[in-house]
């Protein structure tokens, strides 16, 4: 479980396969901080540590994972944002985030606008895939309030700190960015769809 309040970026390192699985290797601030076996976030994805040496950590992402997310996509040199698992005994600053990317969605428009920056992205709707305005949505791991959601798009404000301290300062028009919607939607949506 996590809450979407980024707490460092890591800077992909090494890629090995091995069959359909992805050994990544990461560097940052935290990974000297994690053991074998803990869950941490990547762009909003829960993967596991299976190994740390200094500060740097390898994960394991699946066939399902690569599919599913834009972890796949990864080259060395690119920077993830990475959030640790939440404790049961602290604040819950962002919103309540699984780390089970639903899809990917496309980055169409970044505006500035004195010194903040509006994203607006693009994903395929589906009876689950649902944002409201001034809902929660996670933006690669980041816990964002929507702002004007149409059919397929949805747009997050964002302010300066966040801008620099994850990696929504590298996205482009047409960057790949992973979305896992609003747990409490998703459970609404498929009780109606079920027994509605």
């Amino acid at each position: 479980m996590f809450t979407g309040i980024i707490e460092a970026l890591g800077t992909l390192q090494k890629i090995e396969r091995e069959g359909t699985n992805v050994h990544l290797t990461f560097e940052s601030a935290v990974s000297k901080e994690l053991k074998i076996d803990q869950s941490i976030a990547h762009n909003g994805v829960c993967l596991t540590v299976v190994e740390q040496v200094g500060d740097m950590h390898t994960v394991t992402a699946i066939e399902e994972t690569l599919i599913r997310s834009n972890i796949g996509e990864l080259k060395v040199g690119d920077k993830v944002n990475l959030e640790r698992a939440m404790m049961a005994n602290a604040r819950l600053d962002g919103h309540i985030i699984q780390g089970h990317v639903d899809t990917t969605g496309t980055c169409v428009d970044i505006k500035e606008v004195d010194g903040s920056w509006y994203f607006t992205f693009e994903y395929e709707p589906t009876a689950e895939h649902i944002v409201v305005d001034k809902g929660s949505v996670c933006v690669n791991g980041t816990s964002l309030t929507v702002v004007n959601p149409t059919e397929k798009q949805f747009s997050v404000a964002i302010i300066p700190y966040t801008y620099e301290h994850t990696n929504f300062h590298t996205f482009k028009v047409g960057s790949t960015i992973n979305l896992e919607f609003d747990i409490i939607g998703k459970y609404i949506a498929r009780y109606m769809a079920v027994y509605a």
